[in-house]
């Protein structure tokens, strides 16, 4: 097998990828609960906070769909590298 057809080149690299990713979904999931509290803040004080809070929870709920991906990433890239470990014993 060559290295082109490898999904990885080495171990460092599934490392930095799981990293990455465990990264962009844990911020993206920060900023749907961040979305989710001001959708209750603008609706508890019935002012408006740029957006009615209507649209911020459906930015609280668009964002967490898009945590999905990244946090599936990971969990694939951490699967492969068991995978991987365990063939190399």
């Amino acid at each position: 097998m060559s290295a082109e057809d490898k999904p990885f080149r080495n171990r460092e690299e599934v490392r930095k990828d799981i990293r990455l990713c465990a990264l962009m979904g844990s911020f993206v999931i920060y900023c749907s609960i961040g979305f989710a509290a001001l959708g209750v803040i603008s609706d508890a004080l019935n002012i408006t906070l740029g957006l009615e809070a209507v649209s911020w929870f459906q930015l609280a709920i668009w964002a967490g769909l898009i945590a999905i991906f990244p946090n599936m990433r990971s969990t694939t890239a951490k699967h492969l590298y068991g995978i991987e470990s365990e063939r190399k014993e």
